[in-house]
């Protein structure tokens, strides 16, 4: 099954939260901090203006985006979470 949004949204995988500090200390899992790094899955179209014309999305399938914390609607679906948000709730492409 694939989740196809719609409009501007976005479908976003996280990455791994770091389990280890630089300083090598071990981070339980109620000391890790939501990631904030993911993973483009599925775009969707695009939002239209207000002369109705369709404004292309910025990210594409495969960038690792960075997003605010605690946006978007989390979904289960085979067994994995996916983040569903609007693209504006991306705040930068990692490069």
């Amino acid at each position: 099954m694939n989740i196809k949004p719609l409009s501007n949204r976005v479908v976003l995988k996280n990455l791994e939260a770091e389990e280890t500090t630089k300083g090598g200390i071990i981070l339980t899992s109620a000391a890790k901090e939501k990631p904030e790094i993911a993973e483009v899955i599925a775009v969707g179209e695009g939002a239209k203006n207000d002369k109705g014309e369709l404004v292309p999305m910025t990210v594409k399938i495969g960038d690792k985006v960075i997003i605010a914390k605690y946006v978007g609607t989390t979904v289960k679906l085979d067994g994995s979470d996916y983040v569903i948000v609007s693209e504006n709730d991306i705040l930068a492409i990692v490069e």
